[in-house]
């Protein structure tokens, strides 16, 4: 009886109601190789895929970026190559930051060439990256609970620990950092403060906002969720397919979420339903 309560409470945030689903506007025939993150240039209209191919931690040299057009099709499969294990990326200034088991990559999109690299010391898997207007680069790593910061040329440990248990999800607007984990925190980045604004959210790979400014979040085992009106809604479930939903992303412009499925090698673009 104890079980079944605290499994009660647990889910209890969540709902699982069927007035908002996904509905698919187009998905990739390419030859993508475990896509874990995309995201979408809204002044280049193109879409970056970080390609694993090959072990999430291995440094074989086998990851790559592609890039294609705003529906999905092939515009450049190996645009960049050589890296290792690629999964989260950010814009800023013309510049894509890509993180790659245990540094931050960053790529100069107008000549599509590797400028830098910074290696993370201590990293073991670093994850999400996202970018905030001042230019600070921010880094999840999910193995050593680690939020890192680029600023300027200093790559550094910005938050560690409590509460942060497996960091992964960030999404940077107005000051705040927001980190997707077992739960959503609010980081204020000048200060640091943090609380806890959305709970029992099963473990965020990607984190965005919509168009209405509501949250939508993936879990990589095959779920999507939004947060509106204080209720978090599941939109998305195909766990029972083993088709992930990795690090997803929210192209504004079309109202689309976009979703590498990991080892089902495709991104699906998907429009919110009632």
């Amino acid at each position: 009886m104890k079980t079944i309560f605290i499994l009660f409470i647990v889910l209890a945030g969540i709902s699982y109601s069927n007035a908002q689903s996904l509905e698919m506007v187009w998905e990739t025939t390419c030859e993508l190789k475990t896509p874990e993150s995309v995201l979408y240039d809204s002044e280049r209209d193109v879409i970056y895929v970080a390609n694993i191919n090959g072990n999430p931690t291995d440094k074989d040299g086998n990851g790559f970026i592609s890039i294609l057009n705003n529906k999905g099709k092939e515009k450049n499969l190996k645009w960049i190559t050589g890296l290792n294990a690629p999964k989260g990326m950010a814009i800023f200034e013309g510049l894509l930051y890509v993180s790659d088991i245990d540094e931050l990559v960053v790529i100069d999109i107008k000549r599509g060439k590797i400028k830098a690299k910074y290696p993370a010391p201590g990293a073991k898997f670093l994850n999400d990256v996202t970018a905030c207007m001042n230019g600070k680069i921010f880094v999840s790593d999910m193995n050593t609970a680690k939020i890192h910061v680029l600023d300027g040329n200093n790559f550094t440990v910005w938050t560690e620990g409590i509460p942060l248990e497996t960091p992964n999800g960030l999404f940077a607007e107005k000051g705040k950092l927001y980190v997707g984990d077992k739960n959503i925190y609010e980081y204020d980045i000048k200060t640091k403060d943090q609380k806890l604004l959305i709970e029992d959210t099963g473990g965020v790979d990607g984190l965005e906002k919509n168009n209405d400014g509501d949250f939508v979040f993936s879990n990589w085992s095959g779920r999507i969720f939004i947060h509106k009106n204080g209720k978090t809604i599941k939109l998305h479930d195909s766990t029972d397919k083993e088709i992930n939903t990795a690090d997803i992303d929210y192209n504004l412009k079309e109202d689309l979420i976009l979703v590498p499925t990991f080892f089902d090698n495709r991104v699906v673009a998907y429009k919110i339903v009632d």
